[in-house]
């Protein structure tokens, strides 16, 4: 029989065969599941596909998380209270800030060990510009140039990394040792407190992390958040299809709008219980916003801008970035601005958390940054670079906290909770490990 000259000829016995089974899991893997799916039933199965695939996405830290909640339930019934839920998101704000500072550092292949020691001058800058006996700056502007002077150690930093080449392990440990030298010449030696009532500067920085928004302003809050965050989301999703563009079925995207709006709903809920011993502290922490604001800024970033594509790409490949005409020195160098400045935000948070800042505070900066790092590991970003989205380090700093908050809760002494946060890091480490093996392998 002749062969049709349309069709490809069917290889002979014994002859090699190209196998297409191992390029769909590929694909399966790298294409998002949203893009992949034209209904709901499809976009689990895509998500599925996906972590076979190797890319398991936050699916372990949610899991990790919910196997957190349940064992410290089990063990301690105090820690699914309102109470306690609420001083755990407070504690978590810190370690989620700096890994969020870490992403950016992480995601182009790099590390950035001086986060906690930026933090560190931060705090202690912040505190010092508002201090009425010391420069008594407007608060406002003391937060200004806070984050400039952070900046200013990411640009030096980055530009040593990105345009002399140096490793960033070496120049960002560098950096930690002498910026915890620089806080506490600028500390002075002595206690620095900034929750003076009869001062307005300190006494705002004071209610950065301790402030609470009214009930009512946080329940008006929450539906302004996600009422424009779901209509955001549903007018995009929809001028995709009517433009015929990939985009996700409308049930999805009807499904992340609920749940978001039974998160919001959640938290206010629980915020909004009275947590004080005595007298009355309730509504929505005025941290959990500022969170919320880096989280989406930091989102948009990386996720909706030519600078967050580079940035992936450079992680992913530098060489072929370089080709397609990036400029490496330059994205790498703003990367490592943006995670000082994060990191000074952070500062902010830890002066008004601490209250008093002293020589053995900032010392202690230092474990902030191996906090950090795993936050973000933990979190599911890649120690390889080139994966890696924000939401991460939130998830990762939350894990931290529940770990610290739980074990505490159990008087579980302190060298025995690092011991726990080091396994969690190492098993998070071995499934980045592993899934890079897994879909290696599949290529």
């Amino acid at each position: 029989m002749t062969a049709d000259p349309g069709q490809t000829p069917a290889p002979a016995a014994g002859a090699g065969t190209v196998d297409l089974t191992a390029d769909a899991k590929v694909e399966a893997a790298d294409l998002p599941p949203e893009l992949a799916a034209e209904t709901l039933g499809q976009y689990f199965r895509a998500s599925w596909a996906r972590v076979r695939g190797g890319n398991s996405g936050v699916l372990p830290v949610v899991l990790g998380l919910v196997v957190v909640a349940i064992g410290f339930q089990i063990a301690n019934s105090k820690f699914l209270s309102a109470q306690n839920l609420v001083n755990l998101f407070e504690q978590s704000t810190v370690y989620m800030l700096l890994a969020i500072a870490e992403i950016f550092a992480l995601l182009l292949g790099e590390i950035d060990l001086s986060v906690g020691l930026v933090m560190g001058l931060g705090s202690v800058v912040v505190a010092e510009l508002v201090q009425p006996t010391g420069a008594n700056l407007p608060w406002w502007v003391a937060i200004i140039a806070t984050l400039a002077a952070c900046a200013a150690v990411g640009f030096i930093q980055g530009s040593l990394v990105a345009r002399l080449r140096m490793p960033s392990f070496i120049v960002t440990l560098g950096g930690l040792l002498i910026l915890e030298g620089v806080a506490i010449i600028v500390l002075g030696g002595s206690l620095v407190g900034i929750g003076n009532s009869a001062f307005h500067n300190e006494v705002v920085i004071y209610d950065i992390f301790w402030g609470s928004f009214t009930p009512l302003v946080s329940w008006i809050l929450m539906v302004v958040i996600v009422g424009a965050a779901g209509i955001g989301l549903w007018l995009r999703e929809a001028s995709k299809r009517r433009h015929g563009l990939e985009a996700p079925p409308p049930s999805l995207t009807a499904l992340k709008i609920l749940l978001m709006a039974v998160s919001g709903i959640a938290l206010v809920a629980i915020c909004n219980v009275n947590r004080a011993h005595f007298g009355t502290i309730e509504g929505v922490p005025y941290i959990i916003l500022i969170v919320l604001i880096v989280l989406v800024a930091c989102t948009v970033l990386l996720q909706r801008t030519r600078f967050g594509r580079y940035v992936y790409a450079i992680g992913g490949n530098a060489e072929a970035a370089r080709r397609a005409g990036v400029s490496l020195p330059s994205i790498r160098t703003w990367c490592f601005v943006l995670s000082a400045v994060i990191s000074g935000i952070a500062g902010v948070l830890f002066a008004s958390w601490q209250v008093s800042l002293t020589t053995n505070i900032i010392k202690a900066s230092n474990n902030y940054v191996l906090l950090a790092v795993a936050a973000a590991v933990i979190g599911g970003t890649s120690l390889f670079g080139g994966r890696g989205k924000t939401i991460h380090g939130v998830l990762g700093g939350l894990v931290i906290g529940a770990i610290y908050n739980g074990l505490y809760l159990l008087g579980v002494q302190s060298q025995w909770i690092d011991v726990v946060v080091a396994a969690v890091l190492l098993a998070a480490a071995l499934i980045d490990v592993l899934s890079r093996r897994s879909a290696q392998g599949q290529a």
